[in-house]
This record gives structure tokens, sequence and C-alpha cells, in this order.
């Protein structure tokens, strides 16, 4: 079964662009659980812009399945708080300071010593780790030399293309996650998944564990409703 963990980054964002604390982050992520959500996944960024480093405390009293912490270790405050908060998974993405969104998966032979002595880290606290990936084959069997337990396959490619040629689209993150299932390494997937193309990816990515979604789900929220949008996520995971 493929978990659904809900970022609420964007709940975030909007609660930051008025002050005060409405929404309700927190109450948010009481009711992801309750309706369905399988974990809640935030991506703290050193400027703050959308999580902020107390959410991340303030989530870890509240959230009863998994909490995963995506963002870069090597920016801000993050590894710190990550090591303070212990969540059930962390996330190791390469993002750029300033950087709008995620924008790439890292390279994981130019950096493989440095994500080993990162792994590790995590690793010896009881931490998950996953290390975000481009779909690409040779950065996935780098990735395992790490000692990771798991890669997050990076799929903005595919959600691009799968309006065009969904067999194209998913031809590289079958590849990708093929190499994962060969080289003994979970497999979870994000970014610009929805409502259109998620139940094509799962039916299609074989071993596919959990795949992390924030902004189409929210953005779908605003029409149909946080709990009738989680359940309609939901269905596209039903094998």
């Amino acid at each position: 079964m493929t978990k659904l963990s809900v970022n609420i980054n964007k709940i975030a964002t909007l609660r930051n662009s008025r002050g005060g604390n409405m929404p309700n982050l927190v109450q948010t992520a009481i009711d992801c659980e309750i309706f369905g959500a399988q974990g809640i996944t935030i991506h703290p960024r050193p400027d703050e812009r959308h999580i902020k480093y107390q959410d991340v405390f303030d989530l870890k009293k509240i959230v009863k399945n998994e909490y995963n912490i995506e963002g870069n270790p090597t920016e801000g405050r993050f590894q710190e708080v990550v090591l303070a908060v212990k969540p059930e998974q962390v996330t190791l993405v390469p993002d750029t300071l300033g950087a709008l969104t995620s924008n790439a998966g890292w390279d994981t032979i130019t950096h493989k010593a440095k994500l080993k002595e990162l792994v590790n880290i995590y690793r010896s606290e009881g931490i998950r780790v996953s290390i975000f990936v481009d779909a690409n084959p040779e950065m996935v069997e780098a990735a395992a030399e790490t000692g990771t337990d798991r890669i997050e396959l990076y799929t903005e490619a595919y959600a691009k293309d799968y309006t065009e040629s969904p067999e194209k689209a998913i031809s590289a993150f079958v590849a990708a996650a093929e190499m994962a299932q060969k080289v003994g390494l979970g497999i979870n997937a994000g970014h610009d998944l929805s409502l259109e193309n998620l139940a094509y990816f799962h039916k299609n990515i074989p071993g596919l564990l959990e795949v992390s979604i924030g902004h189409a789900l929210i953005c779908d929220a605003l029409y149909y409703g946080l709990e009738n949008t989680i359940q309609l996520y939901l269905r596209q995971l039903k094998d």
C-alpha cells in the first residue's frame, strides 16, 4: 500500500501572509490525519517563509502517523532542528538559498561522501533517511552507496510531460524504480503529483511506498474541502 503524506507548507504560507495563527497549522495537521492522511510532511527553509522552526517542534507533539521533514541539511538550522525533533523520516533535498521550490535531485555521485556522512548521522539517531533524486538509475544506484533507506523520486518532469504522453512521461521513473528495487532502496515520490496524474504513476511504479503531496492537494481543497480532497487522493492510491 502506498501511503499519502500531506505537505502543509502552503497552509503555513497563507498563515504567514497575515501574521497571527489563521489558518492554524497544528490543527490542519491534526485534521489531515483524522481525514485519512498517513503522514505529514513539512519543508522548513532558512528564511522561514512558510514553515517556521518553531512549527517543527509544535508539530512533533501532535503528528500521530509519520512525520517527514524535508530540506537541505547544509543550510540554516535544519540539521540542528531535525536531530532535536527526531521525526520518523528526514528527506534530504539540495535546495539552494532563495529557491522558490525544489527544482533538482541530488547528484549522488559528486556528493556521495557528504551524503554518506549525513545519512550516518541521522540513522544513528533512529531517523529513516530518504534522498531526493532525479529519475536517473545511476543516481539511484549511487544513492544506495550512501547507506540511505529510501529515495524520493523528483516527479516534476513526469507531471509536466504526463498530459502529452503518459507512457513517455513514466518511462524514466520506471527505470529508476527498478534500479531502486535492485539495490534494496525504498521508493518515495513527490513534486507536482495531482489528482490528474497520481493514479497512473501509482499503477506503474513498482514498490512505491509513499507520496508526498502539498501544492496540488491544497489547491484542490479550496474547491472540494480538505476532508473530501484527502479522500480523493487516497482513492488514486488504491491497488
